[in-house]
């Protein structure tokens, strides 16, 4: 009976210590993130709105003009999830100065939409489209065959391409689909173009485009959410987690703050896509001297992988550990 009684009272503590930091992860992101990801924390930073309360003014000495003027003539950027959001204001945006551009979508009619849409408004027709579905392994692998036949140096990969479903989902290959999208296939695209990356080094980098979100979890080796009790969510988040703590060999990872479409529907509070783009292309444009290798970027600035007390890091062991699998599950 007194053994008994212990291991409840151990079973109770324990319990408790978890919701305890649980709770507080949710609050430390909360706080942080309203204050730094809302379009506000951007226009702050941009010099519109320095009035706004929670304004991060600390860190507009980051925002320099002639750092995003550097032309990109004569360097190739591949972009997925190019069509919409992000992916195409990263994509106008680096089309604008020069540089040829693959984008790399899903669907054809609206990739086929988007390039005629940023040949036009950039007067850049060095502006390709390329069809990918990036959940399928067996697709990417296909893209990265024909791409590489090309024999082109890769000097910027921008992984955007994400998806956040809220409901249990299954690729046709048997992968939980925000896994195979967000990590899997993203693993397997950056794995497959390192030939073409190191033909344009020093000066190649890997961009990978994540979010505010994987601060209020923890690194999970459970990659496709075997639990009983599904959420999309909190996968989304645990996608972007793996991202930045195994780095899948990217140069730089960052966050895109809160957008529109995604997280919270909140009138005119949320960030654009092209406020969200910012940041990858500032990346794209920088000097490899001013970056920091796997370094986690927001606001053209380094930023902290893990917000204080939240025990969101992995070990050593567990990140090797998911580094394997992902080499196992893409069959490279």
């Amino acid at each position: 009976m007194q053994t008994s009684f212990h291991i409840q009272i151990r079973i109770s503590i324990t319990s408790l210590a978890m919701f305890l930091v649980k709770t507080w992860r949710s609050l430390a992101f909360g706080l942080y993130g309203y204050k730094n990801f809302m379009k506000s924390g951007f226009v702050s930073l941009t010099g519109l709105n320095f009035s706004h309360p929670f304004a991060a003014k600390e860190h507009s000495k980051n925002f320099r003009p002639e750092d995003m003027q550097a032309q990109l003539e004569g360097k190739n950027c591949i972009v997925t999830g190019a069509n919409s959001g992000i992916g195409y204001a990263t994509a106008e945006g680096l089309a604008s100065r020069g540089a040829t551009v693959y984008m790399v979508c899903r669907n054809k009619e609206r990739g086929e939409a988007a390039l005629s849409e940023i040949q036009s408004v950039t007067g850049n027709k060095s502006v390709y489209l390329e069809i990918c579905d990036i959940s399928s392994i067996s697709d990417v692998k296909s893209f990265a065959a024909r791409f590489s036949s090309k024999d082109v140096p890769v000097h910027v990969l921008v992984n955007n391409a994400g998806v956040l479903e809220n409901d249990r989902r299954t690729t046709s290959e048997g992968y939980e689909m925000n896994f195979a999208v967000n990590v899997l296939g993203t693993y397997t695209m950056t794995e497959l173009l390192l030939p073409l990356l190191e033909k344009a080094a020093p000066d190649a980098r890997v961009i990978t485009v994540s979010t505010g979100g994987m601060y209020a979890v923890p690194l999970m080796e459970d990659l496709q959410f075997s639990g009983n009790k599904f959420d999309g969510v909190e996968q989304y988040s645990r996608n972007k987690r793996v991202q930045v703590a195994c780095n899948m060999f990217h140069f730089v990872t960052l966050s895109n703050g809160f957008l529109e479409g995604v997280w919270l529907r909140l009138s005119g509070k949320l960030r654009t896509s092209k406020e969200g783009a910012d940041t990858v292309i500032w990346l794209a444009l920088q000097p490899k001297e001013k970056l920091v290798p796997g370094g986690f970027y927001f606001d053209r600035a380094e930023a902290p992988k893990h917000l204080p007390f939240a025990a969101t890091k992995g070990s050593h062991a567990a990140i090797d550990s998911i580094a394997r699998n992902l080499r196992t599950l893409s069959n490279l």
